[in-house]
Formats: structure tokens, C-alpha cells, sequence
């Protein structure tokens, strides 16, 4: 074993076509990095160019997880007992180097996962932005002095760590979202065992590094690679086996289901972000122009590939037709291909093959409902390719841009989430029904309205059942200082960012100071106020 700070990187052997090497990734455990206990190493590979290489990471195993936890647990006292604001400045260190490589930082994701340059930094400043935030936070992580009923006492309240949290994240955001996770964590006191994106190692594994070089003590962060059906569901059953205080998670709806099943049995904490089909209702005083880029943004941005991403669009029927001849514009125009070679693209490649199968499954499920599908042709080839592809199809995995019409709310495709570059549109006869329809579904993220009639506006934000809503605006957006999730399918209340974070990883703790020397009881010694009797008829003043 060797300590994360005292190697460069290692680099594989191989024959890139971008020339670029392949890394040797390791888990960080106690501050080593190791291998997985068995040997057994998986690949990550760039979506937009299959052929490269980006390195092999190991596939851990139970036992590995088993001595992250250890780790985590064996550093937890120490790290609890540190001072918040020193905590703090340790976490405002990280965010100093994160600016300080956020280039690399931001291609790195980029070649990776697949994103374009300008979202990726969008996805690293959020990352830098937590840290700056919970930096000043370890000055402010409050408790209250409380005044007692009963004399010589004293009343306090203080927040405590909850132990050794379990952070599972989805590799779409694979810097903003384990920031939005572990920054709060520890800043509380907790400590973390990090199961990193099958598709996101060798950025999680920049991350962990860079959060160690900030002068995070060993043991406080422990990340280790693999598949959630192997070191991710070992990290769920150790809360079955007593070792995991707290679980973050967030991915599919039916994973997360799965995770607080098992938390609740075992009461312990879960923080559930989760899926979502995120309504978009455009009114008939809406900015056309405007709500027009909303939606477009919001369905195709990041290729559909984000939980906010829009997914049904609402349109009412009086704007429906010219709308659409101006969303179908956009969209045929779209500009698609690897965004380090070419510039101006909307969106790139899928996440992964998986992620792309997943889509391909999910388009079948949107025709089969009835939709009619308007735009889109499945995968992109070298002989089926939109306008404005850039890329050589076969070398990644691209997909056509679809639109999907004539969408009612007994189809399944109302109700299903469609992770990827697609969008289901309804219409609606009037707000009330637009309402509905943006209630209608199962999850309640992120929803939106275009309208310049600031009652609507008002009913909408008022009746919407969602974590967060916008307004002349898209369907996406997130800022550090703001709480994140959802309601009803999305999640399980809990929020990510900002201060209301804070609740979901400490604990109220009340301390009551006797300082009379002698037994008080709340209730049963607190002396009664006897209320004056007053020399007064008063049946004479009616």
C-alpha cells in the first residue's frame, strides 16, 4: 500500500488514439491507495471515442468495503472532535484546488462521461461552490441556549455527527454531486465511505485525491470503485449489519426504494435524490421565444441524461402550433459531436453503452404507448445521422434528438422517467388542466412554467407538487446555496445544498445543566401562577 500523496499517477501501457495514457486507478482507504482484495479491475472508456482508454480501476470486493469501513469508523472520534471552523478551513482548502485545476479537472469529466466543456465546468463550479459555501459554514454550525421553566438551570442544544455515512452517486454530475453529499457531511463531523460511478472512477479518484491534498486527515473520506450490484449493494447491507450511520443516494427510483427499505428497517438515515419527469407548462402571455430555448435546453441539454431534465412539455392549445414550429426548428438544427473536438455542440455522447441500451429500451416504451414520434431516429450511425452531427458516429455513442406528440396521460410514456435526449408533449386546454397534467405523474423534482400573467404564475407555484420550481425558466438549474431534491416519487424529503443539508447529516442533541445541587423535574416541580380574582360582574358589562 502506498499513501495517497506519496505517488503520481500510474500509467497503463496502451495505444489511445488521442495518444493520451491510461491510468492506474486504486482505492483510497485510510489514506493508501490499494487494489481491490481479489485483484479483479474494470475499464472506463470515453462514450465519444470507445477506443480510448481512460484506465482500470479495481472492482472491489465485500472485503474492501468492509476495511473502508473500518477506516471510517477508526477516524470518526478524532475527526469529530476537530473544531467545525478547522474542518471548515479544510474544506474551503479543497475548494482552492479545485480552482486551481479546474481546467484539467473539467476535460477530464468531459472525456469521461461525455458532457461538453461549458456543462462540465458548470458541474465542477458547483463542486468548487459547495466548498466556499460549508467553508464559512464551520463558523456558523449553530446550537441554541434555551431558557429553562425551572430556576438554576440551564437548557442547551447542540448538533452532532451521526457516525459513518455510506455515499453512492450517479456519474451524471460525477463532481457536483458527491460534493453536494460529503462536503456537508463533514463538516458535521462524519466520516465517509464513497462507492465512486461505475462510469466516473478516474474523476473520483482526482477528486479524493485532490480532497486529501487539501489536508484531509486519513481515514475521513474512503473511496472505493465498482458496480452498485457489487460494492455499492455491500455498502447498503452493512446498515443491515449495524457498521453504516447514514446512506446518500442518488440514481433510480427503484434503487432508492430499495435503500430505504433498508434503512427503515434498521432506522437508520437515508438521503434519497431520485428520479423525475419534470413538467414544462407554456401559457398562452409566455416570451415564446424564450420558453421555446427553455425547452429545448431542458430536454436536450446534457442529452436528457440529468434527473431535472425536462420531460413532459405541457403546451396549451392556443400556442401549440406555433410552438412547435419553432421548438422543431431548434431541434433539427441541433448540433451533436464530441465537444473536445468540436465546438457549439448542444449535447454528446450517452453516459455509456448501458445507458445507451437503457434509452433505446425507453424510446420502444414511448411508441408503444401511442406517442407519435415526430423526430428521432434511435442511435446515430455513419448512414443515419441528423443534419448537424460532427462526430464519426461508430466511433461513440450518440443518439438522435426525438420529440414525441399526441402524448395523453394514461400512457405509460406520461409516467415513465426517459433518461436521454427526449421529450413527450401534451396539450392542455386551460391552466387548471395544464395544472393537473403537471401533477400527474409519479415524481414530483423539478417542474416550470412560462407565463407572463403573474397570477398564474402564482397558482402554479402554489398548487405544483415539487421540490423546486421555475419560473420563465427551465426545468434545470441548481445553486449551492439553494435545497435540492424532490417530493412523491423523486425522494424522501430530505435536500441537498445550502444550510437545510445540514439536517440530514446531525442530529439534535438537548443537554440540561442542573445548577441548583438538588432533583428538579419539568412539569412536576414548576410552581403554578395563581391568577387574581377579580371583584368584577362581569354578566353587568354585556
Amino acid at each position: 500500500m502506498v499513501h495517497v500523496l506519496e505517488t503520481g499517477l500510474e500509467f497503463l501501457a496502451n495505444e489511445n488514439p488521442n495518444g493520451k495514457p491510461a491510468v492506474r486507478g486504486y482505492n483510497i482507504i485510510n489514506g493508501q491507495l490499494t487494489l481491490a482484495s481479489d485483484g479483479a479491475t474494470f475499464s472506463s472508456m470515453n462514450p465519444a471515442l470507445l477506443k480510448d482508454h481512460l484506465g482500470e480501476f479495481p472492482l472491489s470486493t465485500k472485503a474492501d468495503v468492509n476495511a473502508a469501513l473500518d477506516a471510517a469508523h477508526e477516524a470518526f472520534p478524532g475527526w469529530a472532535a476537530t473544531p467545525a471552523p478547522t474542518r471548515g478551513q479544510i474544506i474551503g482548502n479543497m475548494g482552492r484546488l479545485l480552482m486551481d485545476h479546474k481546467d484539467a479537472i473539467v476535460a477530464l469529466e468531459t472525456r469521461e462521461i461525455g458532457k461538453t466543456l461549458k456543462e462540465a465546468a458548470g458541474s465542477v463550479q458547483e463542486a468548487i461552490d459547495t466548498c466556499l459555501f460549508f467553508q464559512s459554514e464551520g463558523r456558523r454550525l449553530y446550537g441554541q441556549t434555551v431558557n429553562s421553566e425551572l430556576p438554576d438551570k440551564e437548557l442547551f442544544t447542540y448538533r452532532r455527527p451521526l457516525g459513518v455515512c455510506g455515499i453512492i452517486n450517479a456519474c451524471n454530475f460525477p463532481a457536483a454531486v458527491p460534493f453536494w453529499k460529503m462536503i456537508p457531511a463533514i463538516m458535521c463531523g462524519n466520516t465517509c465511505v464513497w462507492k465512486s460511478p461505475q462510469d466516473a472512477p478516474l474523476l473520483s479518484f482526482a477528486l479524493a485525491r485532490i480532497m486529501h491534498e487539501a489536508g484531509l486527515p486519513n481515514g475521513v473520506i474512503n473511496l472505493v470503485h465498482g458496480k452498485g450490484s457489487g460494492a455499492g449493494q455491500h455498502l447498503v447491507d452493512a446498515v443491515d449489519e449495524g457498521r453504516v450511520n447514514k446512506i446518500s443516494f442518488t440514481g433510480s427510483t427503484e434503487v432508492g426504494k430499495m435503500i430505504g427499505e433498508v434503512c427503515g428497517r434498521n432506522l437508520v438515515s437515508c438521503s434519497l435524490e431520485l428520479g423525475g419527469k419534470n413538467p414544462l407548462v407554456v401559457m398562452p402571455s409566455a416570451n415564446l421565444d424564450n420558453a421555446v430555448e427553455g425547452a429545448y435546453w431542458g430536454g436536450f441539454g446534457t442529452a436528457g441524461q440529468r434527473c431535472t431534465s425536462l420531460g413532459n412539455l405541457i403546451l396549451h392549445e392556443d400556442i401549440y402550433d406555433e410552438f412547435m414550429t419553432k421548438l422543431m426548428a431548434k431541434v433539427e438544427a441541433t448540433r451533436i459531436g464530441d465537444s473536445l473536438v468540436h465546438d457549439g455542440v448542444l449535447y454528446g455522447p450517452m453516459l455509456s453503452e448501458k445507458y445507451a441500451k437503457d434509452f433505446l429500451v425507453a424510446v420502444e416504451m414511448c411508441k408503444a404507448s401511442g406517442a407519435n414520434l415526430i423526430h428521432g431516429k434511435g442511435r446515430i450511425s455513419s448512414d443515419n445521422k441528423p443534419t448537424n452531427f460532427l462526430s464519426t458516429a461508430e466511433d461513440g455513442v450518440y443518439m438522435w434528438p426525438h420529440v414525441f406528440t399526441d402524448v395523453t396521460e394514461d400512457m405509460e410514456c406520461f409516467h415513465e422517467e426517459v433518461f436521454g435526449p427526449a421529450i413527450t408533449i401534451c396539450k392542455a386546454r386551460d391552466f387548471d388542466h395544464a395544472l393537473h397534467l403537471a401533477n400527474a405523474s409519479p415524481y414530483g423534482l423539478s417542474s416550470a412554467i412560462y407565463t407572463n400573467d403573474r397570477l398564474e404564475a402564482y397558482r402554479y407555484k402554489t398548487g405544483i407538487k415539487a421540490g423546486m420550481t421555475g419560473i420563465n425558466n427551465s426545468t434545470t438549474g441548481a445553486e449551492a446555496h439553494l435545497p435540492f431534491g424532490g417530493v412523491k416519487g423523486s425522494g424522501n424529503g430530505t435536500r441537498e445544498s445550502g444550510i437545510w443539508v445540514i439536517e440530514a447529516y446531525s442530529y439534535w442533541h438537548a443537554v440540561n445543566d442542573e445548577l441548583s445541587g438538588k432533583l428538579q423535574l419539568a412539569q412536576m416541580d414548576v410552581e403554578e401562577v395563581e391568577m387574581a380574582e377579580a371583584d368584577v360582574d362581569w354578566t353587568q358589562l354585556a
